[in-house]
């Protein structure tokens, strides 16, 4: 069972309210008396305003056996519910008063983040960004957004690894230069070919892996960047008053993916500097990493479902940067419209190109 010992509630001091970390202030604000703390500060200060920790009461007397499902168990210190939170969530809020949670037995040892990056998009904006994302879509039924509800709007920081690493490589391509010109009242095609040759040195710091097997990779990925220079040491401040999981993918396991991040951003980098020829074709690829590092990272996200006649659409944010992605339907009438206009364009093309050859 959880060690409810180990559960950490932040409070006011002024009013004893909860206190949750507001991403749009960068501070934490007493939703009832307004009272605001840094909480940087209280991570170097070594202090939890208000902590207060709750006693386990089992009784052991009795022959019970706990399932895996009351391993899960804490206790809210504010009305003294007991809830079930999963084997990754490392805060939560209390169902009954929704006082926020931190399970912070959950985030010690080497479970422990070596970085946080705060929230710094507030709910009201993540609901604002659905209809900003809508406003471009063509295709996009015209009803969806009048009669789309959303049904969960949550804000969690997601588990990352995040891959330092610098590679050697060496390319090597088969690549062409096609000139064509006239002689006399003949259209002359000249071929050159070449090997070329590329190698150099890359170095890549905090490549991220999304280590949670719940959270969808091409969502995560889809949302990127993030800046890290605004990355702040671990404190679990951060996280009063958002939901969180601990990673459930190991580092271990997350290696393969991270390798193939790095090399398809060498190889699209040695590519671009292939310049000037008709074709380049690579010919081998080698990629040997020389050192690495890896950190343990929470980063912010605002995950977003909505229902639409029977259907649910999940999107994704970025909780620091806003930047916003996710699945639309697609209006079966826009669609035939538009790939009508599509095919009547190009016959006007093939027309005028017709015209044009005879005319000339």
């Amino acid at each position: 069972m959880a060690d409810t010992s180990q559960i950490t509630t932040y409070k006011c001091p002024n009013c004893s309210a909860g206190l949750p970390f507001n991403g749009g202030e960068g501070l934490m604000v007493c939703e009832y008396c307004g009272s605001e703390f840094d909480p940087e500060a209280l991570r170097q200060a070594g202090e939890i305003f208000g902590a207060e920790q709750a006693e386990p009461e089992w009784n052991e007397s009795q022959n019970e056996e706990w399932t895996d499902e009351s391993k899960g168990l804490f206790r809210c210190d504010s009305c003294g519910a007991v809830t079930v939170a999963d084997a990754v969530t490392a805060a939560s809020f209390c169902p009954y008063c929704g006082n926020p949670a931190v399970l912070s037995s959950r985030l010690s040892g080497e479970f422990r983040p070596d970085l946080v990056i705060p929230f710094c998009v507030e709910r009201e904006a993540a609901e604002k960004a659905l209809a900003a994302f809508c406003a471009k879509k063509p295709l996009l039924p015209k009803s969806f957004l009048a009669e789309n509800r959303i049904k969960k709007l949550t804000g969690i920081y997601v588990p990352f690894w995040l891959f330092d690493s610098s590679v050697d490589a060496d390319f090597a391509y088969n690549a062409t230069r096609v000139r064509t010109s006239r002689e006399g009242d003949w259209m002359v095609t000249r071929t050159s070919h070449f090997l070329l040759r590329r190698a150099g040195r890359a170095a890549f710091e905090k490549i991220p892996v999304d280590g949670s097997s719940k959270m969808p990779d091409r969502y995560m990925e889809a949302i990127e960047p993030y800046d890290y220079s605004k990355a702040v040491d671990f404190s679990s401040a951060y996280l009063s008053g958002y939901f969180a999981d601990r990673y459930d993918i190991s580092s271990e396991s997350s290696k393969p993916r991270a390798n193939e991040r790095i090399r398809n951003s060498v190889e699209q980098l040695f590519n671009s500097t292939v310049i000037g020829y008709t074709t380049a074709i690579p010919r081998t690829r080698n990629v040997r990493n020389r050192s690495g590092q890896i950190r343990y990272a929470l980063m912010p996200v605002w995950m977003l479902n909505t229902e639409y006649r029977g259907k649910t659409y999940t999107f994704a944010m970025n909780g620091q940067t806003g930047r916003f992605v996710g699945d639309l339907p697609v209006s079966a009438g826009r669609l035939c419209a538009w790939l009508f206009g599509l095919a009547g364009g190009i016959t006007l093309i093939g027309t005028a190109v017709a015209l044009l050859s005879q005319l000339l």
